[in-house]
């Protein structure tokens, strides 16, 4: 306040119409040429206030010394900005602009760097008006015509430092955030290097030894389960990190107490018709081994029968194998379902279903029958023609896995 009342002081002393704007522009040069002679002295005024008002600067993390050093280089460009506007100003611009950069990379808050600026901006302004005052004490009546243009400087300076904050804030976020996403992804491929764990594991605030697992999810609505509807909730030890891949989102799971089981029960994706599918890997121990889950994950996923399902490896280990190795799978698929495959669509199509239903009824004809609303006995007989047509025989254990997996195939990989 004190500046504020100095200045209203000799605005009341100014009698009307005298002291014109040049004259008062001239003892504010001439003033701040004496501040520019005494800087070292008015920089340890400046420090010593800041300190004394602005906790942030009191922190560990601002050295005293290097504060002296910025408050010293900020008061020379700027005072001589008072003195040589033209020659000063960009180089008073150029480093708020350092100032703002700097304090937003060491985590300083932003209020606490304006408030040092608008500190330092009164202590100049209250020099201003004493070394005037002990100078020229006529015109240090003058200088009440110019306190706006001084303190417009001052909120100048707050901006550039404002905007180069914001700025440095936002690349600083960027780079935190591609730093995470790359983390993970490093992860995700198993291409982690077992010294770069520790390291990971503080960045992601993820425990390295703990049990882990890998979810895959894909499909036009994929977002949704990732978004809320599906995030689990009935185990709240459970926490999710997403990473978004190429028409596959992939989530590191860390397990609480429950397994893999317990997240496919929370974690489910929106009803059938939206194309989205979850694979979920089995348990792995360690961040070292979200490689080898992401890609088990892949194959789960893979192996989902359905939209709107979730499939835990473990339960579709046949499919699973058959999408590994898409060209064997073919060669088997022709092996055993060649001859059926060359019917007309309709009779191809009724011999398939009979297949399948016969083999998910545990090779029951009659159960089998009553799934696809006929008798036993015209199931037995597609049954006898299909191992006519193919020269293969249901009654071989051997064959029938196979048969099994040639449905599979064809099921999961059109073919």
């Amino acid at each position: 306040m004190y500046p504020v009342l100095k200045a209203r002081e000799a605005r009341e002393a100014v009698p009307s119409g005298s002291g014109s704007e040049s004259e008062a522009k001239a003892v504010l040069r001439r003033t701040a040429g004496h501040l520019l002679d005494r800087l070292p002295q008015l920089t340890d005024e400046v420090v010593a206030l800041i300190r004394k008002n602005e906790p942030a600067y009191r922190e560990r993390s601002v050295d005293p010394d290097a504060l002296w050093q910025e408050v010293h280089r900020s008061l020379h460009y700027n005072v001589g900005c008072l003195v040589r506007p033209r020659e000063m100003r960009e180089s008073a611009r150029r480093y708020s602009w350092r100032i703002g950069t700097d304090r937003a990379e060491q985590g300083l808050p932003l209020d606490a760097v304006l408030h040092a600026f608008r500190l330092g901006g009164g202590a100049v302004w209250q020099s201003l008006l004493d070394t005037a005052a002990r100078r020229d004490p006529d015109g240090m009546r003058l200088l009440v015509h110019v306190a706006g243009d001084v303190w417009n400087f001052v909120d100048e300076h707050c901006s550039v430092a404002t905007e180069a904050y914001r700025r440095t804030e936002r690349e600083l976020s960027w780079r935190r955030e591609n730093k995470l996403r790359l983390m993970t992804e490093a992860l995700l491929k198993g291409t982690v290097r077992i010294s770069e764990l520790p390291e990971i594991a503080a960045a992601l605030d993820l425990p390295e030894r703990a049990r882990y697992a890998v979810a895959a999810v894909s499909g036009p609505a994929r977002a949704v389960v990732r978004t809320g509807h599906g995030v689990p909730r009935s185990n709240a030890a459970v926490r999710l990190l997403w990473q978004p891949a190429d028409g596959t989102d992939l989530g590191i799971v860390l397990l609480g107490e429950g397994g893999p089981e317990q997240l496919a029960r929370d974690l489910t994706p929106p009803a059938p018709g939206l194309g989205v599918r979850v694979g979920l890997s089995p348990a792995v121990d360690g961040l070292a081994s979200i490689g080898q889950a992401r890609t088990l994950a892949e194959k789960a996923l893979l192996s989902c029968p359905a939209d709107g399902e979730v499939a835990l490896l473990h339960d579709h280990l046949p499919a699973a194998l058959v999408v590994s190795s898409p060209e064997l799978s073919a060669v088997l698929t022709e092996r055993v379902l060649g001859p059926l495959l060359r019917l007309e669509p309709a009779d191809r199509d009724l011999m398939l279903d009979t297949l399948t239903a016969w083999l998910e009824c545990d090779a029951s004809a009659q159960r089998a029958g009553e799934r696809l609303s006929c008798h036993r006995n015209t199931v037995l007989n597609r049954l006898r023609r299909y191992e006519r047509l193919t020269g293969r025989s249901l009654g071989r254990p051997l064959e029938t896995a196979e048969l099994s997996l040639a449905l599979t195939a064809r099921k999961l990989l059109g073919l």
